[in-house]
């Protein structure tokens, strides 16, 4: 996979600058309903760029005074891997940088810059808020609970280990929709500071499949999510 730097990402009309990637902890595909160009217009990628201008800032000052003991320094790429969907996700590379990666798909399906504030909002979040280190602590300690319920019975070393599994993915999701409804929240407040609209950003759920209220789901209802910005909104 290649990883392209927002000052990269003018390769689609010349010269892309690489970066190796580190490991993906935390990739989240966005589904769309409608049918998306593949790679953005001119003018969608200096909307990007100037989204990216406005927001970094901002996600970092936030992180600072909210996550001191953070790295704050936000890397933003592209992540141009053929055949990818409309997509964000936030991870962490070798060296525990936070990245905030873009497909080109969603960098073309946004509508507005408030959209795609918002969306770069709410992926800063996950890292200010420490969603990938509290997610994979759910996931030792739900491994460690269901392992040691299948010891105490006297199941055998395969089934102790496919409890740890079971319970190690139970324990990752457990939190999934609480983390997403926080990194909206602190998105929102992201979206206001940079001078966007979050409540319009929002409407990008629209375009998403609702993923109802299904048990263990990674992400919250669509409406659960609104309702979430509206509210935070409406105090800033």
């Amino acid at each position: 996979m290649r990883w392209i730097t927002v000052l990269g990402l003018v390769a689609l009309v010349g010269c892309v600058e690489v970066v190796d990637q580190g490991p993906v902890n935390r990739p989240a595909p966005q589904a769309t309903q409608r049918p998306v160009a593949a790679t953005p217009s001119r003018a969608q990628v200096q909307q990007f760029i100037t989204v990216v201008q406005r927001v970094e800032p901002v996600a970092e000052r936030e992180c600072r005074a909210r996550s001191p003991q953070s790295n704050c320094d936000f890397r933003i790429v592209v992540d141009d891997r053929p055949g990818q969907p409309p997509n964000a996700y936030q991870t962490l590379d070798r060296n525990g940088q936070p990245i905030l990666a873009f497909t080109l798909p969603l960098i073309a399906q946004v509508r507005n810059p408030d959209e795609l504030a918002f969306v770069m909002g709410h992926e800063a979040a996950h890292h200010i808020s420490g969603h990938i280190p509290r997610q994979q602590q759910n996931a030792a300690a739900g491994a460690i609970l269901l392992g040691g319920l299948a010891a105490i019975t006297g199941a055998s070393q395969t089934v102790v280990d496919q409890a740890l599994d079971i319970g190690a993915g139970v324990g990752a999701r457990s939190y999934s929709k609480n983390f997403e409804l926080e990194a909206d929240a602190l998105g929102t407040v992201i979206t206001h500071r940079a001078g966007y609209n979050p409540v319009r950003g929002a409407e990008f759920f629209s375009q998403l499949p609702d993923p109802g209220n299904r048990f263990l789901g990674t992400h919250p209802p669509n409406s659960q999510r609104i309702e979430t910005v509206r509210r935070v909104a409406a105090g800033l």
